[in-house]
């Protein structure tokens, strides 16, 4: 195993889990051999991602902030014969994350940047990784009535092509995934309700609500040696909707 994935944010402490995870037998896929910790992964979008990585043959460990939903997500994907582990981690936890305070902008950029710093040296033991963060078309196009989570995930853009600036020299690959509008538990309250789900596909070109899966082969495709010449970038998955700063 010489890289690892990540996506951020977490707790360095997972990497305990991702030693376990990366001493099974290998495996085949573009991500064989390859370990990818991926956090808030127990439902959604994250739980999706995981998945995806395990079954193109990355070891994964998963991670959030309660021990039952970790077992749950950790069975199920063990039950599709993956190689997955688990840990239990919230940013948001004075014992966790010492300097960051439970807010949107700590969780979402600080929570981020100091999870990145936290791994890096153990991802150039392994030679190289890449990380993935997540942000949201909220960064381009803001979300009414969630300000400080719109302006959260647009700092994210900068701190993708900041650090893909860092890192570059530590064959560390940095980039962004932004999703749109996904069907998950987060975003019901936007399309539970006709009326707003049908305002939203008015500004889609592939007019559907988007599922947790077209994120996440993005996300293998940006972790894999396909992509190993893509640095600092941001791929908005979003169904057309319009996604310009």
């Amino acid at each position: 195993m010489r890289k690892a994935g990540l996506l951020s944010p977490s707790c360095a402490g997972a990497w305990r889990s991702v030693r376990m995870a990366s001493s099974g037998m290998a495996r085949r896929g573009p991500l064989a051999n390859k370990v990818a910790l991926v956090t808030a992964s127990t439902d959604g979008i994250g739980f999706a991602i995981a998945r995806r990585l395990a079954r193109d043959g990355a070891h994964v460990v998963i991670s959030s902030r309660k021990q039952q939903n970790v077992d749950r997500a950790v069975a199920a994907l063990q039950g599709e014969g993956l190689s997955v582990a688990g840990t239990v981690c919230h940013v948001g936890k004075t014992e966790d994350r010492k300097r960051l305070v439970a807010t949107i902008l700590d969780v979402n950029v600080k929570a981020t940047a100091l999870m990145t710093k936290a791994v890096v040296p153990e991802m150039e033991k392994r030679g190289g990784g890449s990380v993935v963060i997540v942000a949201s078309l909220g960064a381009y196009v803001p979300f009414p009535g969630l300000g400080p989570y719109n302006v959260s995930k647009t700092a994210l853009l900068g701190l993708t092509k900041n650090l893909a600036r860092e890192l570059d020299q530590r064959n560390i690959r940095v980039n962004c995934l932004a999703p749109g509008l996904i069907k998950t538990t987060f975003s019901q309250v936007l399309w539970m309700d006709k009326a707003r789900e049908e305002s939203f596909k008015e500004t889609m070109h592939i007019r559907r609500i988007g599922k947790p899966d077209d994120c996440a082969g993005i996300v293998s495709f940006l972790c894999s040696e396909d992509a190993s010449y893509i640095t600092g970038e941001t791929v908005v998955v979003s169904g057309g909707s319009p996604s310009r700063l």
